[in-house]
């Protein structure tokens, strides 16, 4: 990897942000945002930023592929290339759309690589935060430019904070999962916005999260983060993520020791 590119993607995440997303933020009329599927929306902000992210993604790797949330709605045999050679990098332009679309935060810009099938680096950005995470499988997490292990102290179980998206879980697994919350310090509803929930395992303001729609643009950038910084990223049976399997649940924390205690309290039988 070349020794800028995690500065030139941060950089053109913020390109896109400042020209693009934040200047229709609350400022969108109607036309601007429709219904890609049924309770899934797309704003102009969306397939503007798409578009700049990768002409610039382009640029920064010649005869790379780009794979966007926006392109794939339009054509969903672009999911293909995530096992392809070369760089395929994912897009996701303005995450937390539902989000953005009402005038509520958080939202975030989100990018991931693959090289050769095999995630390499991510890129996640909270333009109103003003944070910003970067890394890389071989170098580690950034968080604001400052090394991070979310692998470090951590509470008991009893005072373990994370969140779970349960409004598409099964109805089976959603009460084991409420029930077992119980056991926890506290479980969250989420915020709608997978970018921030990655970037809150990072932080240290949560340990872990819990989500069953496991959208490849939405989890390939902070299961990259998280798992550089020391954390895990797997599936409910324990099989490690790659945003090219197809399939639902996923446990994300901050190391070995809370994932094993999440599972247990929460998915346990």
């Amino acid at each position: 990897m070349a020794d800028t590119l995690l500065d030139d993607v941060g950089d053109l995440l913020w390109e896109a942000a400042d020209q693009v997303v934040l200047p229709l933020f609350r400022k969108l009329d109607d036309d601007d945002v429709s219904e890609k599927a049924p309770g899934e929306v797309v704003t102009v902000a969306d397939r503007r930023a798409e578009e700049l992210l990768a002409a610039g993604l382009r640029r920064l790797r010649p005869g790379s592929m780009v794979v966007g949330e926006e392109g794939v709605a339009d054509d969903p045999g672009l999911l293909r290339h995530l096992r392809d050679g070369g760089d395929v990098w994912l897009v996701d332009p303005v995450d937390g759309t539902a989000n953005f679309a009402a005038g509520r935060r958080p939202f975030a810009l989100m990018v991931s690589l693959l090289s050769d099938g095999r995630p390499t680096a991510g890129w996640i950005l909270d333009p109103l935060a003003g944070t910003l995470a970067v890394g890389s499988a071989d170098e580690g997490t950034l968080l604001n430019g400052r090394p991070v292990d979310s692998a470090g102290s951590v509470p008991p179980l009893g005072e373990l904070r994370g969140a779970a998206m349960t409004r598409f879980l099964p109805p089976e697994t959603r009460d084991r999962v409420r029930a077992g919350g119980q056991r926890l310090g506290e479980l969250l509803p989420g915020q709608h916005c997978a970018g921030r929930e990655y970037l809150d395992i990072l932080t240290g303001e949560q340990q872990f999260v819990l989500f069953w729609r496991t959208l490849p643009w939405d989890h390939a950038p902070g299961s990259l983060l998280v798992r550089a910084a020391g954390g895990v990223a797997r599936r409910f049976d324990g099989v490690d993520y790659h945003p090219a399997d197809d399939g639902h649940g996923l446990l994300v924390a901050a190391n070995e020791r809370v994932w094993g205690e999440v599972h247990e309290a929460l998915l346990s039988t």
